[in-house]
């Protein structure tokens, strides 16, 4: 009875997670960005988000109970087009496992990536890959500029910050697994579908995107 109860434990927050739509993944995940960047003292640095090539948003990623490491989460990348300008359709992207540093105890957070340059970016056009191994990762600063301490974290392709219990900070991401998430994209676009012919330019957004697509532009225009 106790190994059915732990079971039951176990499955239940991933059927709660699954049990919402593309539709309303895409939604929430408009509403995280427009909420961190509502903030700018709190908030990404803008200046980091008008050099970014990609923008990987996560809405309440969960951290499954009795599971050391069980965090799952599922979002969207977007990347901007191949002139530099504007933002392309949304990628629906799901991550998984390793050590995601819950620094503040909250059991769901919603996580920010910025993909810094091509390199991180042909990372995410793949079926998966590793933070911390297949692409660098560091936690993200926080605040309106970009400081003279953070030169380090310049180097990473990819940096990463979360949002929990009202809290933004940097955040740790490395051991994670970043992969495609094929089901998401066929409900999304109605037909079968991956990464890489979305977020190159290749597929029109869908009007779900525009509330998402339209607060990438007002944050992150380049000079």
């Amino acid at each position: 009875m106790k190994r059915i109860a732990i079971s039951a434990a176990l499955l239940l927050p991933m059927a709660a997670f699954a049990a919402d739509t593309a539709q309303e993944r895409l939604a929430a995940t408009a509403t995280v960005f427009s909420e961190i960047m509502s903030t700018p003292d709190k908030g990404i640095p803008q200046d980091l988000l008008a050099k970014s090539q990609c923008v990987v948003i996560v809405p309440g990623l969960k951290k499954a109970a009795f599971v050391v490491g069980a965090e799952f989460g599922r979002g969207f990348a977007e990347c901007r087009h191949q002139d530099g300008t504007g933002w392309g359709a949304p990628g629906a992207v799901r991550i998984e496992g390793g050590s995601l540093g819950f620094q503040i105890g909250g059991s769901s957070t919603d996580v920010v990536m910025l993909v810094m340059n091509r390199e991180g970016m042909n990372k995410l056009l793949g079926d998966k890959f590793t933070l911390g191994a297949d692409a660098s990762v560091a936690a993200g600063p926080v605040g309106r500029t970009v400081n003279a301490d953070t030169d380090v974290k310049m180097t990473a392709e990819i940096l990463a910050w979360s949002r929990a219990k009202g809290i933004f900070a940097g955040i740790s991401l490395t051991g994670a697994t970043l992969r495609n998430d094929a089901d998401a994209n066929t409900e999304l676009y109605g037909q079968k579908i991956d990464n890489k012919e979305v977020l190159n330019g290749h597929t029109a957004p869908p009007a779900g995107a525009r509330k998402l697509i339209s607060d990438l532009d007002k944050y992150s225009m380049r000079k």
